[in-house]
């Protein structure tokens, strides 16, 4: 009996990209031996409607889309409370996710790799009442992505992210915290938090810290406190450009499995690069090894960060989406400057 997948596919993700190509990649599903049902989304939620419901009779789950649909699919997945693989075809402006496991930023070679890979198990977390897969943020920036207008993003591509990021530069807000982590208690003042199971976050690789793993339980949390003067600003850019963000006194991180935090407002949290709404009293749970991604090759080497599959790496892409991170890094740098200049 051929083994059956549900396609569900975000047909504006990205650049639209990818429905010129769904021919193709149901053909490669087919010629592997499965029988494939499609789902274009409707609207935003629509994922998890359908991901809540998925029929008993389906074996694999594909999401083509950005780290928001692979989001929806895997919050009504936990829900149903079925055990089901999910393979990922990464078409966002982004791809977070997808970067962190080595995925093929190449529509083709994606499919591909779910054809001929394995169902590996990796961690998701729980916020409160709600389900995300790689990131829990609050403050500075964070409302970029989902604020960002879907045209705009489908133009400019990640650059409509940095566009939008400069428009707001001058409201940035400290947020008072009150956190509990590892038995401890901290108290103080916050420009932005995130809570992460992922080596690239809005496109910035390698800020969530080193030694990352997606499959041990532990997330990687990271507090900014408020910079003051230009000097710890640099200090703060520094740390955050060369992935240690352990190195300077203005960044509070940890690894944990559990993070408490309340505050005496509530605060816009978003969850993968979607709106997660306002909250004064977060609880974030590790759920260990939740989910069955299908992903291509060894499972240390796909975990931990490394794959060599010719062709498949999108080193082009991924080299223009690096410099795109180092300027717009310089020019938060220079505006934030500027702003503590006149404050001086």
């Amino acid at each position: 009996m051929f083994q059956k997948i549900l396609l569900i596919y975000n047909p504006r993700a990205g650049k639209g990209l990818f429905v010129p190509k769904l021919a193709d990649v149901v053909d490669m599903f087919v010629k592997a031996g499965y029988r494939v049902e499609v789902h274009p989304t409707q609207k935003q939620g629509d994922a998890i409607k359908v991901a809540r419901r998925v029929s008993g009779y389906i074996d694999l789950l594909v999401v083509a889309g950005g780290d928001g649909t692979l989001g929806e699919v895997v919050t009504g997945l936990v829900a149903s409370g079925r055990d089901m693989p999910i393979g990922y075809i990464p078409v966002g402006s982004t791809n977070d996710y997808a970067f962190s496991l080595n995925m093929s930023s190449s529509i083709l070679e994606a499919t591909g790799d779910i054809v001929g890979g394995e169902p590996q198990a990796v961690d998701i977390g729980r916020f409160n009442n709600k389900i995300f897969v790689y990131v829990a943020a609050f403050g500075l920036f964070t409302d970029v992505s989902y604020d960002t207008n879907q045209d705009m993003k489908n133009l400019f591509g990640h650059l409509a992210y940095i566009f939008e990021g400069m428009r707001r530069i001058g409201d940035i807000k400290t947020y008072p915290l009150h956190v509990e982590v590892e038995g401890n208690v901290h108290e103080g003042d916050y420009i932005y938090g995130m809570v992460t199971n992922s080596v690239s976050v809005g496109g910035f690789r390698g800020m969530t810290g080193k030694d990352i793993y997606l499959d041990d339980g532990v997330f990687e949390m990271m507090l900014i406190h408020t910079p003051t003067n230009p000097m710890e600003l640099n200090e703060l850019i520094t740390a955050l450009m060369t992935g240690d963000p352990e190195s300077t006194s203005m960044i509070e991180y940890y690894h944990t499995d559990h993070i408490e935090i309340s505050s005496s407002e509530s605060i816009p949290w978003t969850l993968d690069g979607e709106y997660g709404g306002k909250h004064s009293n977060v609880v974030i749970q590790n759920m260990k090894q939740r989910v069955r991604m299908i992903l291509y090759g060894d499972k240390s080497q796909v975990l931990h960060g490394w794959r060599d599959i010719p062709g498949a790496s999108g080193e082009d892409e991924d080299a223009e989406k690096e410099f795109e991170m180092a300027q717009s890094l310089r020019v938060i740098s220079e505006e934030f400057g500027k702003m503590l200049d006149s404050d001086l």
